[in-house]
């Protein structure tokens, strides 16, 4: 077990503005590229699971077998405990814990999947280390995060540029990194993962549909008003409460426009531990 280090300041929090988009994330449509690699008697630790929403996905995918999710952010993981009973599920639970100093033993998993909290670990080369450690041997870690530098959205928008200025300068000063997708393989092999047992692979969000847009656009406009992002951008002196509300009315008119399209790229990765 590694010693305990502080993690980098979530840049998102917790509003109910930050949880409706995590609620929304399925294992199909943010963990399709380790499903083929899932068997039903699997051992599963989710790190950073949220509300758990691919917790359970997985933990309906492996019924001979067992799931734990874990968060640092108890209150939420109180609601993902009711939404498992709800759907059945017995053979998932959920932990309150961080990446950096993991409670459970060594070559405990046979897999370890994070999503998205690579790039809020403030060291993610330890972060993996610390998942590998609980690995098994052969076992495997899946890992896929953002490159928000390479968002892309038509129509062109002076104020979703700010907004992605903003965000990425805001991410950083909390000690993340907001490019993390590209740099993920990268990660593992300072991690010891060697070139030949990582898998690299990339996938998309896209939302063009009106019933996606409202979703996408209308999360991140509530998000610029309402979330921790917004004392965050103040405080570190990134936005004022005029443009983050430029921002958001930015976003709300990429909603209603009928050409809209907003694409989110992630890289993605699978690590084989050595047997």
């Amino acid at each position: 077990m590694m010693t305990e280090k502080p993690p980098a300041t979530y840049t998102s929090g917790h509003h109910d503005s930050v949880l409706r988009s995590h609620k929304w994330r399925t294992a199909a449509n943010s963990a399709a590229y380790l499903l083929s690699a899932i068997r039903s008697d699997m051992r599963i630790l989710d790190v950073g699971c949220g509300p758990g929403t691919i917790t359970m996905d997985l933990a309906a995918m492996v019924p001979l077998g067992e799931v734990i999710g874990l968060d640092p952010e108890p209150t939420v993981l109180d609601k993902a405990r009711t939404d498992a009973a709800a759907r059945g599920l017995q053979n998932v639970q959920f932990e309150v814990g961080n990446v950096h100093n993991l409670s459970h033993s060594d070559n405990t998993f046979d897999v370890v999947h994070g999503h998205q909290i690579l790039q809020h670990a403030g060291q993610p080369v330890e972060a993996l280390k610390e998942m590998c450690r609980v690995l098994k041997p052969n076992g495997i870690l899946a890992c896929r995060e953002t490159d928000f530098s390479v968002n892309s959205w038509f129509p062109e928008s002076v104020g979703l540029e700010h907004f992605q200025d903003v965000y990425m300068r805001v991410a950083r000063s909390n000690g993340g990194d907001p490019t993390a997708g590209r740099k993920i393989h990268a990660w593992a092999r300072e991690a010891g993962f060697g070139r030949e047992q990582i898998t690299c692979t990339a996938s998309t969000w896209c939302f063009s549909t009106a019933e996606e847009r409202v979703y996408w656009g209308g999360m991140w406009a509530d998000r610029l008003l309402h979330s921790a992002l917004v004392k965050q951008a103040i405080e570190g002196g990134h936005a004022t409460q005029d443009d983050l509300n430029e921002m958001s009315q930015a976003w709300r008119d990429w909603v209603i426009h009928p050409d809209g399209r907003f694409v989110v790229q992630h890289g993605e990765i699978l690590c084989r531990k050595r047997g």
